[in-house]
């Protein structure tokens, strides 16, 4: 099976706290759980203040779905407010290789 992943990076609005963003991301939780084709998620910070929020679906289908529904959402508003318009970027990838522990 072909898994897709998801990576969005951008940086917080002016005046959002990191640990603020965490709780309006995990405001996002029961959704993506729910939603077809989720296989897993996490968020990271880098030293550069970048933030990724990467996200592995079934396939391409269920990625586009989910990021369609996703801005229909209760959450999604306070969620994209915190986040710099400007610096967002997100693309899909084929997951070719996948290794853990």
């Amino acid at each position: 099976m072909t898994h897709v992943a998801e990576i969005v990076t951008f940086t917080l609005a002016e005046g959002t706290k990191p640990e603020q963003f965490v709780k309006l991301s995990q405001a996002s939780e029961a959704f993506v759980r729910a939603a077809p084709g989720f296989a897993h998620r996490q968020l990271s910070q880098g030293e550069d203040g970048r933030w990724t929020d990467y996200v592995v679906w079934a396939d391409m289908k269920s990625a586009k779905d989910a990021a369609a529904a996703f801005m229909q959402q209760d959450f999604a508003p306070a969620l994209m407010a915190a986040i710099n318009p400007e610096s967002a970027q997100m693309r899909h990838e084929t997951v070719l290789w996948n290794m853990t522990a």
